[in-house]
């Protein structure tokens, strides 16, 4: 794709006065990192607050009477249950179990109307509605959102720059949502996000998108960050990355993300399967799976790249690294990759391959870098 084809967020002109630099991403032109650079703008996400542009990922509003019980024939999440304001991490499957996506999803509550929030990945948004409207679009009303930007602002000082602009914000707990006005925007913003750290999702209206950023980044903690950094602090925080560490080949199970699919919606449930692939997904809860995403820890310093086969003792192939980088606040090489179960033990020893030279890695526990999220009261919005 040439840059001319390439679409444009709401903040490419803001990107291009930082001196970011740009590059094809989803079909978007994205930074990649500021002058700053990758290290220190991780490291600066750790320590106080970044901003990230996120609007090339697609936002959806459900609506209708029948949406929980429409979204619970597609994701093994427990919809129905969740209260106002309450915001859950969820997977579209497919009929092998296998992960179509991942997704954020949110109970926003107006009156008595209730709406349904999704954020879905950007490279999958397209097929995602398709989905949504084939499958349970006769069942509620499936409304992208192309007007609204995404603003990501992460770190342990996130809360004291946005508080700033609105100080309801930090009455926010981890993993709820509610509606604000901020820089004068109308806004919906969630406690969550991708880097492990406290922060904050922010829906924009595309036409307010610049002016927010700009005032958030007018506050003496943030700082812009770009792709890289964020790749590399959701690797240290253990999450995944569709496309790399789960795709329509891998099923939640095998990716060790079993603490998503609620109880109420397992086998023996009071609202149990009745999404695709929940025999698959059931069974492997049962008898666990033959293959688990484990985290590696390098012990020689040489970074293991996705792609790197994994191997043991005698050479025999294992598996894949589907992530992997040299981690600037673990300060060592860091890997995604799934092995056998027999091998997933953590402390169990393993290695990579690169370049010809077998290079010693163990299994970890994950996350790398322990998680700092903010578990406060919720705010019902």
């Amino acid at each position: 794709m040439s840059a001319t084809d390439l679409l444009k967020t709401p903040l490419h002109d803001l990107h291009i006065e930082l001196g970011a630099r740009m590059v094809p991403f989803a079909g978007y032109s994205m930074p990649v990192q500021y002058p700053a650079g990758l290290m220190a703008e991780h490291l600066h996400c750790r320590a106080s607050a970044a901003l990230f542009d996120v609007s090339h990922m697609g936002q959806l509003k459900l609506t209708g009477d029948d949406t929980a019980a429409a979204l619970e024939s597609l994701i093994p999440i427990d919809v129905a249950g969740m209260a106002a304001g309450q915001q859950r991490y969820g997977f579209f499957t497919n009929d092998h179990g296998g992960i179509l996506d991942d997704l954020m999803l949110t109970r926003h509550q107006v009156g008595d109307h209730t709406e349904w929030l999704l954020i879905v990945n950007a490279a999958n948004k397209d097929a995602d509605t398709a989905h949504l409207t084939s499958r349970i679009g006769q069942r509620c009303s499936v409304q992208p959102r192309p007007e609204l930007a995404l603003l990501a602002l992460q770190g342990p000082l996130a809360v004291n720059a946005l508080a700033r602009l609105n100080p309801a914000v930090a009455e926010l707990g981890f993993m709820n949502g509610a509606a604000f006005t901020l820089n004068g925007a109308p806004c919906f913003a969630t406690r969550s996000g991708y880097t492990g750290e406290d922060g904050f999702e922010i829906s924009v209206p595309a036409e307010h998108a610049e002016a927010l950023a700009r005032a958030l980044l007018a506050q003496p903690e943030v700082k812009p960050a770009g792709l890289g950094s964020r790749d590399t602090l959701r690797l240290e925080a253990g999450l995944c990355l569709h496309g790399n560490d789960i795709d329509p080949t891998t099923t939640p199970i095998e990716a060790s993300l079993n603490w998503a699919i609620q109880k109420v919606r397992r086998a023996g449930g009071a609202r149990a399967g009745g999404y695709p692939g929940a025999d698959v997904i059931d069974a492997q809860l049962a008898d666990g799976p033959a293959r688990r995403r484990v985290g590696l820890i390098g012990l020689e310093r040489v970074p293991v790249r996705p792609g790197t086969s994994i191997v043991d003792a005698n050479g025999a192939t294992l598996g894949t690294v589907t992530s992997g980088t040299l981690a600037p606040t673990a300060n060592q090489p860091i890997a995604i990759a799934y092995v056998p179960a027999a091998h997933a033990a953590p402390g169990t020893e393993v290695w990579a391959e690169v370049r010809g030279k077998r290079v010693p890695m163990r299994v970890s526990t994950l996350p790398f870098v322990p998680n700092r999220y903010v578990r406060l009261p919720a705010r019902t919005a």
